[in-house]
């Protein structure tokens, strides 16, 4: 595994993540209990600190109101 290309594949889902929050005017609060996540959990997510799982990803893509498509294509 390329540890590097992972960190940075990790980042760029957490920045998409976050540029989808702030564009649809939401907390992070609001995104974490649509999604059915911790709020800490979810800060973390979001700036990359954690690799959120398969599920955890549809979840806030669900939450976001996006497609897995408009995150994960990086």
């Amino acid at each position: 595994m390329n540890t590097v290309r992972d960190e940075k594949t990790v980042m760029e889902i957490a920045k998409r993540i976050k540029e989808i929050r702030i564009k649809k005017g939401l907390t992070q609060s609001e995104v974490a209990k649509k999604a059915g996540l911790d709020g800490n959990s979810y800060a973390k997510i979001e700036r990359g600190l954690t690799k959120p799982l398969g599920v955890t990803l549809v979840k806030i893509c669900k939450a976001l109101g996006v497609k897995s498509s408009e995150i994960l294509s990086v």
